[in-house]
């Protein structure tokens, strides 16, 4: 894995962080670049209990050596990382391998022509396909939440890689595809995901400012955003 080192000093770093709000009884949302930055929380929520993960992606990021003759760089491989599949050092920090089990997962938004889907059906991984959640993006959600939402869990994590939307609306990312989400599907998918009291969580990620100079899609989705944080998403309080 590229700057595996560095990364794993940093997953520690923020998932120390993470903690800490999460301790406080804090709502956590993380702006941050690349899809490894979910490791830090995936480690932070491992050291707590047991919580499951919303991968929402335009890929399904479960590239490993044993489906891919190119490894290395964990955006691409972050699903299967935070599920105990890769190198110990940044799988096993803390000696807490897997951080998430593979039922504890979901993913949703890939595209038709995803090459990991047989790894991740493998796994047991519930998943929805882009044009699926484009079909009920509320029923998607309802479907998450009917998974997650288990006695044995102690809540979940969103993870967003903004990729999901279709190239025509996000094109500032690093692999714009077509097929994928507008707008109103994202805000019909969070919303309720959000919204849930499991959910103590949500990590944003992919959005190049480089490739939008003038603004135009960071202000969508920044409106995006603001919708589904707002109103509906509860207020933690925290514990005496």
């Amino acid at each position: 894995m590229f700057n595996a080192e560095a990364m794993a000093a940093y997953t520690v770093q923020l998932a120390d962080r993470v903690g800490k709000l999460l301790d406080d009884g804090q709502f956590v949302v993380l702006l941050g670049g690349e899809c490894s930055n979910l490791l830090g929380p995936a480690l932070a929520l491992r050291r707590r209990g047991r919580y499951g993960v919303v991968y929402l992606d335009g890929h399904s990021d479960m590239r490993t050596v044993d489906n891919d003759e190119y490894v290395g760089a964990a955006g691409g491989e972050a699903l299967a990382l935070v599920t105990g599949r890769g190198q110990d050092d940044l799988t096993d920090l803390g000696g807490l391998k897997p951080y998430v089990r593979d039922t504890d997962a979901v993913m949703l938004g890939y595209r038709e022509d995803e090459a990991y889907l047989d790894t991740l059906r493998e796994a047991g991984i519930p998943d929805w396909s882009a044009l699926a959640v484009i079909d009920g993006p509320e029923a998607a959600a309802a479907g998450v939440l009917k998974h997650l939402e288990r006695d044995e869990l102690d809540g979940f994590w969103v993870h967003l890689d903004v990729d999901i939307l279709d190239a025509e609306v996000m094109p500032a990312v690093d692999s714009p595809d077509p097929g994928g989400l507008q707008h109103e599907h994202l805000r019909e998918l969070l919303k309720p995901l959000l919204a849930s009291p499991g959910c103590v969580g949500f990590n944003i990620g992919i959005f190049d400012p480089d490739l939008d100079p003038d603004g135009r899609y960071a202000a969508e989705l920044t409106d995006t955003l603001v919708a589904v944080l707002t109103s509906d998403t509860p207020t933690r309080v925290p514990e005496a």
